[in-house]
C-alpha cells in the first residue's frame, strides 16, 4: 500500500500551488496526505524569478503580489503609444521569493503536507501507485510510495514540434536618481527596440514606484543571446530608448520559455502526471504560465478531494492551441511582421477583450473578431500548411 496519497516533485510555482491547494481541510471533502519533494539548494533549483498574470478582483496569492496595475501600455516601433484601462482586471506581478515564503508558512502549519529536500533519481510505477527514489544532501537514499505522483520538473527536452520559438529575456531591477516611471501603468510591449533578423524583440517595464522598476529586454526568436548580448540589449534600452539617466541595478533575472506547438503529455503512466510548464500550462503564443498552472492545480486538487482520478486538464483549449500554432508558424516563417501585428491587435481590439483572448477565455465569435485584425492572407497560408509540416525534435 502507498504510504501517502500524493507525491509532488518540484517546489516551483506548479508544485507549490498544488501542495498549497491540498494543505487545508475542505468541509465535506477528504484531505489527501502529501509529500512535497524539493531539490536541495544548487543547480536544480531555479534562481529567483518574476511571474505575471491578470485576474479580476482578489486572488488566492494576493499576499505575495509585489505590484499590480489597471493601466497597460503598448508602444509601436513609431508613433503614439497605445494605452488601455483593463478594469476590473488587474495585471499582477509576483516574485518567486515572496510566493515561496507565503506558501511555506501555510504548508508548515498543515499536518497533511510533509516536505522533503532531496534529488529525485527515479519514479517507478507498480500496481496501484508509484515509488519515488531520492538522494538527500547527505547522500542518504530515500523512498516515497504514493498513490499519485505529480512531476513539475522542467523537461529535459521538448517533444517534437512543427514550430518552436524561444521567449528569452534579461531584466534589471533598477533604481533611478530621478522619478522616471509612472507607477500606475505597466509597459507590456515596447517595440522601439532594435529588431532581430529573425523573430521580434520588445522592452517590458513594470514600475513599482516613481524611481523603481523591472526593466526587461525580450525576444521571440529561434536562438538565445550570449550574456554580453543581453547586457548590451538592456543597456541600450535603458540608456537610449527610456533615457533613464543615472541608474542603479539592484538585481537581475534571465529566463528562457519555449513557445512551441509540441503536444505536452500530461499523463506519463497510470499514476504519474506532469503539471505546470512540463504539463502544457504555458500559453504557446505568449509564454504566460502562472494562470494556466493555477487552473490545472485547482482541477487536480478538486479531483483528489472527490476521490477521482486526478488527470491534469489541458490548461488551454484545443482551439486556443490551434490558433497559437498558426501564429507561431506565421512568425517563424517571416510572413508577418511581429511588432506590427501585436501593435495592431492592441490598437484595434479592446484591451480587456484581448487579454481575455490571450487567456483563452473568449468564445468562438470573439476569437474570429480578433483574427480579423491580423494579416489574414499570411495567417491563412500558415494555417493551410501546418497539416503538411513534419514534427521535428527541438534543440
Amino acid at each position: 500500500m502507498p504510504e501517502v496519497d500524493v507525491a509532488v516533485i518540484g517546489a516551483g510555482a506548479a508544485g507549490l500551488s498544488l501542495a498549497h491547494r491540498l494543505s487545508g481541510r475542505v468541509p465535506g471533502a477528504r484531505t489527501p496526505s502529501v509529500v512535497l519533494v524539493d531539490a536541495p539548494p544548487g543547480p536544480l533549483r531555479p534562481p529567483p524569478r518574476t511571474w505575471c498574470f491578470w485576474e479580476s478582483g482578489g486572488g488566492r496569492f494576493d499576499a505575495a503580489v509585489r505590484a499590480q496595475w489597471r493601466h497597460l501600455r503598448v508602444r509601436p516601433p513609431a508613433g503614439r503609444p497605445i494605452d488601455g484601462d483593463i478594469a476590473p482586471l488587474r495585471y499582477k506581478m509576483i516574485r518567486s521569493d515572496d510566493f515561496e515564503a507565503l506558501v511555506a508558512r501555510d504548508l508548515a502549519d498543515s499536518p497533511h503536507v510533509r516536505r522533503v529536500e532531496a534529488v529525485v533519481d527515479t519514479v517507478d510505477e507498480y500496481p496501484g501507485g508509484a515509488r519515488v527514489r531520492t538522494t538527500g544532501r547527505d547522500g542518504a537514499e530515500g523512498l516515497v510510495d504514493a498513490r499519485w505522483v505529480f512531476d513539475s520538473r522542467p523537461l529535459g527536452s521538448l517533444p517534437a514540434a512543427r514550430t518552436t520559438l524561444l521567449q528569452h529575456f534579461h531584466g534589471w531591477f533598477v533604481r533611478t536618481a530621478r522619478p522616471a516611471f509612472d507607477p500606475g501603468t505597466a509597459e507590456l510591449m515596447d517595440f522601439r527596440t532594435p529588431q532581430p533578423r529573425e523573430g521580434l524583440s520588445f522592452g517590458y517595464v513594470l514600475p513599482t514606484g516613481p524611481c523603481e522598476a523591472l526593466v526587461e529586454y525580450t525576444e521571440f526568436s529561434p536562438r538565445v543571446l550570449t550574456p554580453g548580448g543581453y547586457t548590451a540589449a538592456v543597456r541600450h534600452y535603458v540608456d537610449d530608448v527610456l533615457r533613464l539617466g543615472d541608474t542603479e541595478v539592484v538585481a537581475t533575472e534571465t529566463g528562457v520559455i519555449p513557445m512551441t506547438d509540441a503536444p505536452m503529455p500530461r499523463r506519463t503512466g497510470a499514476s504519474v502526471f506532469r503539471i505546470g510548464a512540463a504539463g502544457g500550462a504555458t500559453r504557446p503564443s505568449t509564454g504566460y504560465t502562472f494562470a494556466g498552472l493555477q487552473r490545472q492545480t485547482r482541477a487536480v486538487a478538486a479531483a483528489l478531494r472527490r476521490g477521482r482520478t486526478p488527470v491534469p486538464p489541458a490548461a488551454h483549449s484545443a482551439r486556443a492551441r490551434a490558433m497559437d500554432a498558426v501564429l507561431l508558424r506565421a512568425l517563424d516563417s517571416g510572413r508577418v511582421d511581429g511588432p506590427a501585428l501585436f501593435a495592431r491587435l492592441f490598437a484595434d481590439v479592446p484591451m480587456r477583450r484581448l487579454l481575455r483572448f490571450l487567456d483563452g477565455r473568449t468564445r468562438l465569435l470573439e476569437d474570429l473578431s480578433v483574427g480579423l485584425h491580423t494579416p489574414i492572407g499570411p495567417m491563412l497560408r500558415s494555417a493551410a500548411e501546418l497539416p503538411r509540416l513534419p514534427r521535428r525534435p527541438s534543440d
